[in-house]
């Protein structure tokens, strides 16, 4: 009996060694599909909306990276919630100066649920003048082909929704580089397998792209008013109308700035308390995601049940090779994000 618990530790490292394997699998896949992707024809008009709420590190290079699109025909929406938000400068400063773009700042202090996001998005929804829209939040850093590539899923009419994952780039302290890092390492490769090998059923913040009618059709942004989780449920709600929810081939860039290491917690304790309020189950199974403790505890139990450090060595050392393959996986995917350091892996 004591042998047999002695010994889960190390089945649970073989689940954690399959995990790894699988989000390798994806990545490469994945970074396939990016480098396959071909020009189209197919570009629909399409208004992006942007809540913003304060002035945020790096908000006015985040905002006119969606300004200069390598696109005919789009429609930018600024909203926010407060006539003395301090981001309304710069918001106006970048209206100013592209005369010639389709942009609108929309200040409403409108309340319609709890969650204050959704209102602001609702507010700001009257002024969409076409059929495609894209939510994308406000920390978030695009190129000029973003919109070319996200539009390309809406030529299949299957499709409802449409979603981009995210990378995150640090900005040089240490709890900015391990923020980044955490959203390399562990969010992006595991966010790419539904989406690579299954079939996604929600969106991610980064990128909501759905065409009006699926908006329309479930109540528009007053079903999403009082969720916490906006981003999964609006494409719950187009998966379950029966229609596709795609995964763009194109990673989002986020710009990381925590502070400190104690907002770097704060910051992940939400979002962890987020992921396990609509994936319980899949919040519960993310503990083969840590491959490092996890091989350590079946190191040890091996060791402790056979007497034998080469096995337990041996396990530990496939874990470390495995994980730093990732790693590098995960740096030659996005690389120049600032986190490929193998100091950090653990």
């Amino acid at each position: 009996m004591l042998d047999a618990i002695l010994l889960f530790p190390a089945v649970l490292a073989g689940l954690s060694f399959a995990y790894v394997g699988i989000c390798i699998a994806a990545l490469l896949r994945f970074r396939a599909r990016i480098r396959n992707v071909k020009e189209s024809e197919f570009r629909p008009p399409i208004t992006i909306l942007k809540p913003i709420c304060g002035m945020e590190t790096n908000l006015e290079a985040n905002l006119r990276s969606f300004c200069r699109q390598d696109y005919e025909d789009f429609q930018i929406v600024f909203g926010v919630h407060d006539n003395q938000d301090a981001a309304i400068p710069t918001i106006r400063r970048l209206i100013e100066e592209h005369p010639e773009l389709d942009l609108s700042l929309v200040v409403d202090d409108r309340i319609i649920g709890s969650n204050y996001k959704v209102s602001n998005l609702a507010n700001m929804f009257d002024n969409a003048r076409h059929d495609i829209i894209v939510i994308a939040d406000s920390d978030m850093r695009v190129c000029r082909d973003y919109l070319k590539t996200v539009a390309l899923p809406f030529a299949d009419p299957e499709v409802g929704a449409a979603t981009c994952v995210y990378s995150g780039r640090a900005t040089g302290r240490l709890s900015s580089r391990l923020g980044a890092m955490f959203v390399n390492d562990w969010f992006l490769p595991s966010a790419l397998i539904p989406g690579v090998f299954g079939r996604l059923t929600y969106c991610f913040g980064a990128t909501m792209a759905i065409r009006r009618s699926n908006l329309i059709k479930f109540g528009a942004f007053d079903a999403l008013a009082n969720v916490l989780a906006d981003d999964f449920m609006l494409g719950r709600l187009v998966h379950e109308q029966g229609n596709r929810v795609a995964l763009v081939p194109y990673i989002v860039e986020n710009v990381i700035e925590d502070p400190s290491l104690k907002a770097l917690f704060l910051h992940e304790l939400r979002w962890a308390r987020t992921i396990r309020s609509v994936e319980p189950l899949g919040y519960a199974a993310s503990a083969v995601t840590e491959l490092i403790p996890i091989a350590a505890l079946g190191s040890a139990g091996l060791f402790l049940s056979t007497g034998s450090v080469l096995y337990a060595a041996g396990l530990f050392a496939a874990a470390a090779v495995l994980r730093l393959a990732l790693h590098y996986t995960i740096s030659s995917t996005v690389p120049g994000r600032g986190t490929a350091s193998p100091l950090l892996v653990p």
